[in-house]
């Protein structure tokens, strides 16, 4: 849920609009949790002093962790961790000339004193790194620990039926079934 509310729990910043189709699957698990978010496109070598403006405004709505989405240098969330003291999640993006590593790199080679966490390339990334973001702000609020043990453990019984199904039909069959 978009937030204009005086305390946001997430803020998402993205480098550029391309990013934007990305994000989705985490506003999708923000929701899903109740938190809610801002969302901000700023580039940390185009519209520096913007990206800096994004930071202090969330910090103004006392913002609990931020994801930075970044791809190619990926300095976004290097930047945004030098300008808070929130945690920040950093997932890197997918590129056609290095498939996404250039950005991971970036963003887990941070310099002592400036951690930024950092998670999978890509569509995977900002599922996990909402769900990261859920659990930091968990540690301090007993009902979203509650929603995230239910949430864990509905993705162990899926994995257990969609193992009981593949015993049950064989490869081939269970295969043919995910195609449809």
């Amino acid at each position: 849920m978009m937030s204009d509310v005086a305390d946001v729990d997430v803020a998402i910043i993205v480098g550029s609009k391309s990013d934007l189709s990305l994000v989705k699957g985490s506003i999708g698990i923000l929701e899903k949790f109740g938190l809610s978010y801002i969302l901000n496109i700023a580039s940390a070598h185009r519209t520096t002093q913007h990206l800096k403006q994004c930071v202090r405004s969330a910090e103004s709505l006392n913002v609990k962790v931020f994801i930075a989405v970044a791809g190619m240098a990926a300095a976004l969330p290097g930047v945004i961790a030098s300008e808070t003291i929130s945690p920040v999640i950093g997932v890197p993006v997918d590129s056609k000339s290095f498939s996404g590593l250039d950005a991971l790199f970036s963003i887990v080679q941070m310099p002592k004193g400036v951690p930024v966490a950092t998670v999978a390339i890509g569509e995977t990334g900002v599922i996990n790194a909402a769900i990261l973001a859920v659990q930091i702000i968990a540690v301090t609020n007993r009902s979203l620990k509650e929603k995230l043990k239910t949430y864990k453990n509905k993705m162990s019984e899926d994995a257990i039926k969609d193992d009981f199904e593949l015993q049950k039909n064989g490869v081939e069959k269970y295969l043919r079934e995910l195609r449809k």
